[in-house]
Parts: structure tokens; sequence; C-alpha cells
């Protein structure tokens, strides 16, 4: 038997009733009749007390006699078998587990500190229990491999300006990231009988020792591509400026005069201060 086998046993209700029969019945006979014989009945029915099987909702028992796999029950009710039967039993609702912080590095080589998020259940009874050693320690191990996988894969963000520009990375693509993840733990994962509902990361940062030098380099980042569209806009604002004092002739300036228009209209809007005007009262030269 090297697959899963669905099966159905006797009705335990039914069986309840027969063997609390033969076995109250069979002390009643003994001392009613004071024939030992009927001691037989009640030792039959005591031992077919030990054969009941209650299968809870969402739950599972693996029937094993002598070390042979008989089947599986998965109906959940109150069932009769032999009492000589192993019963082991496996949850069939879906879990949680929360990984705990990894340490490793990017596909940059920049340490992170990563965990992830897994919802699973178990699908094929024969391959939890046969299959792997213990199937919730498999669970663990594979999704930690998996996750330290996954970060050598990807750079925790897009470095353009060194040359990385990557279309997928962990901080940005949580979407592309978490279906690469949810497939490569669901391919580790199968030879255990265990189906992967959602996989997706719960904690993502740089390590401790780089996390300030990170911090850092996305501040200079942010102020850099500020910077940049200001100076764009102010570019745009004198050009506008001049074409409009030329346009509608309110006064001729010469290449000298446009040069130091630009020139202050450029540190006016670039600057990180307020400017301080000065009202000129005589000529454009003085």
């Amino acid at each position: 038997m090297k697959a899963e086998k669905i099966i159905k046993l006797a009705n335990g209700y039914l069986m309840l009733f027969i063997i609390a029969l033969l076995f109250f019945g069979g002390i009643i006979m003994v001392i009613k009749t004071e024939n030992p014989t009927f001691l037989l009945a009640t030792l039959i029915g005591f031992i077919g007390f030990f054969g009941f099987i209650l299968v809870n909702p969402n739950t599972s028992k693996v029937i094993l006699l002598f070390g042979k796999y008989v089947g599986t029950i998965k109906e959940n009710g109150l069932y009769w078998a032999n009492p000589l039967y192993r019963k082991k039993t496996i949850s069939l609702r879906a879990s949680n587990f929360d990984s705990e912080r990894l340490k490793v590095n990017d596909k940059l080589g920049n340490p992170i500190m990563i965990s992830t998020i897994l919802v699973w259940r178990v699908t094929n009874t024969y391959k939890a229990a046969f299959d792997v050693d213990n199937y919730e320690n498999f669970v663990r191990v594979q999704t930690d491999a998996a996750v330290r996988k996954l970060a050598s894969m990807y750079p925790y963000d897009n470095f353009a300006d060194e040359g990385h520009d990557e279309d997928i990375t962990l901080r940005s693509s949580v979407n592309e990231v978490s279906e690469a993840l949810e497939k490569e733990i669901d391919e580790r994962l199968t030879i255990a009988g265990i189906e992967v509902l959602e996989a997706r990361i719960g904690y993502l940062a740089y390590a401790n020792e780089i996390a300030s030098a990170m911090l850092k380099r996305q501040q200079a980042t942010a102020i850099v591509a500020a910077r940049h569209k200001i100076v764009q806009g102010a570019v745009e604002m004198v050009e506008m400026a001049l074409e409009e004092l030329d346009k509608k002739q309110i006064v001729e300036l010469d290449d000298e005069r446009k040069a130091a228009m630009v020139s202050n209209l450029l540190v006016i809007l670039c600057g990180d201060k307020e400017a301080s005007p000065i009202v000129n009262a005589g000529t454009l030269s003085h």
C-alpha cells in the first residue's frame, strides 16, 4: 500500500448496543444461573469496548494492524473496528505557521531579517503519517529552507543608481514574491501530503549592522530625487518667465542681464530658505 485508502467501519452506535448487551447480559446471566460460562460473553463485551473510534470534524484516523496500513477514516462520527487496530490521529484543519526571523543574505549580499506566515493543511494522510518522520516539524524546516532560497533570489530594494535595476524586489513586489514563495514551499511539502493555502512575507527588514547605513542611503536617495524635481521645475519656470517677458515686450534684456536674471531666479526657486528681496529703485545696471 503506497497511497491513501479511505475506509468506512461498522456503525459505532449499533456496536455499542451489542457490546453493552454482551457485557451486562453476561454478568446478569452468571448471577441468575450461577454458570461461569456466561463470563465469556462478559469478557468479549469488555474487549469490544476497546474497538470504538471517535472521529471529530476535520480530523482523521489512520488505522494500522500489526504495522500494516489498513486505511484512513475521514468522515466524522462514532465507529467500531477490530480492537487490535492501532489508531493515529491526523488533523485536517488549516494550520498557521509563523516562522522565526531568519538572518539571510539577499541577491546583492546584504544581510536582512525575514520571516514568513504559512497557512497549510494535510490532504494525504498516508504521506503525512509514513513518508516523513514528523510532518509538523517537516513543515517548519522546509519553510525555513524555502525562505532562505527565496531571499537569495531577489534583492531587498531596487538600486538603479548602482546598476542594479531589478523588476522584482522583496520590499516592493509583494504579490510576485508571495507567489514565488508559495510555489517553492508547495513543491517541498508535496512529499508529506500537505497543501499550501497561503504563504507570504511576515517580516522584512535590514539586519541591525547595516540598518542605519541603509536608512541614510534611502534618505539621501529621496533628497536627490526631490532636488532633481525642484531643479527641473525651476528651469521650466525661468524659461516661461523669459518667454513671457520677450513676448509681451515688457523689458528688453541683453544676454548678460538674462544670465543674471536666470541666476537670481534659480537661487530663489532652488534655495532651502526663503529669499530676502532687495528693491532696486534705480536702473537695471545699479
